[in-house]
């Protein structure tokens, strides 16, 4: 750099700093008090009528009507979620674009040889929306009645087979670990929907299957499948009577599901903790809290820094099990 030139930045610096004190740049504080400046759009790898869409549009109707602004869901499903969070991932860190990450995104961490993005580094944490758990199902006229039942036959010489939704789902991979976990002779088929799987388990076609409340709940209430076990690490407040696989003896084994907001990264932190606020409000709401339990999911707000946290967490077992199950990358 020549002499000339860094005398300009100097200059440049200098007369940024005198206008920042003088009030004539934003501060973080103004950026918070004018944003939003238009429509928002909250960027989803789902297509819609999903858990993710049906909570980013309950949560995104209410952040309209606090902030001022419209609040629009771009669905943009398509391999595995990369897509849409490439396009959030590039947005302008402005608060503008925001994108709705779920624990989907911490398996491809390590489930993709490459990813057009990286989960960690290209955003900025703003909240959990909802967690859920899921449930280890069996047809209803199975004799697999509890976990001990299926240990036994596991663990018997009877090869057990586990039904779920696509490979690498949250559903199959929890099957997978539940595999390697128990120490079971069983092998984990991938269906491509979840009626698919529903009906495999009803007829005996697998003797067991994972899937979440909400996606179940039809068939469950209908008695063509039984839950045995859910698979967080306390009793869910959908189903309270029914024990988790850690209470039999699996202290190790715990999957949640979650879903979140996050930013671009470098979104000014006085917006990240407006959003937040807000958030926890809306997700506080008495008949928010029903409406979200209505379609079997738990409301879950958390700081930025838990939301973050939690990601890291999940990217780090998610790839412990990937390993274990010798589960080829993609």
């Amino acid at each position: 750099m020549t002499p000339s030139a860094t005398a300009s930045t100097g200059r440049r610096r200098l007369l940024g700093t005198a206008l920042l004190g003088a009030g004539l740049l934003p501060s973080a504080g103004a950026r918070a008090q004018s944003y939003p400046s238009g429509p928002i759009r909250i960027v989803i790898g789902f297509g819609p009528g999903g858990l993710a869409d049906l909570t980013a549009r309950l949560v995104g109707e209410q952040l309209s009507q606090r902030l001022g602004q419209q609040v629009v869901v771009d669905n943009r499903p398509g391999a595995g979620g990369a897509v849409a969070a490439r396009l959030g991932a590039t947005a302008p860190p402005d608060g503008q674009t925001l994108m709705i990450l779920s624990t989907g995104n911490a398996i491809n961490k390590s489930l993709f040889k490459s990813l057009p993005y990286d989960p960690v580094a290209d955003f900025t944490a703003i909240s959990a929306l909802v967690s859920f758990d899921l449930l280890l199902l069996t047809g209803a006229e199975s004799a697999l009645r509890s976990v001990p039942d299926v240990l036994a036959a596991g663990r018997g010489g009877r090869s057990l087979a586990i039904g779920t939704i696509s490979p690498g789902s949250t559903q199959n991979l929890a099957a997978e670990w539940l595999r390697v976990a128990a120490g079971l002779d069983a092998t984990v088929i991938p269906y491509r929907t979840t009626p698919e799987v529903l009906t495999a388990a009803q007829r005996g076609d697998v003797q067991l299957a994972f899937e979440s409340y909400a996606a179940a709940r039809g068939a469950l209430e209908g008695g063509q499948v039984r839950a045995i076990a859910s698979t967080g690490e306390q009793r869910s407040q959908l189903l309270p009577e029914l024990p988790t696989l850690r209470e039999a003896g699996l202290t190790d084994y715990a999957v949640t599901g979650w879903n979140g907001l996050f930013a671009p990264a470098r979104t000014p932190a006085s917006i990240i903790a407006l959003l937040n606020g807000h958030l926890r409000e809306i997700l506080a709401m008495p008949a928010m809290r029903a409406r979200l339990l209505a379609l079997g999911v738990e409301p879950a707000p958390n700081t930025p820094a838990e939301m973050a946290s939690l990601l890291q967490r999940d990217i780090a077992t998610w790839a412990q099990v990937i390993e274990r199950a010798a589960i080829e990358r993609q």
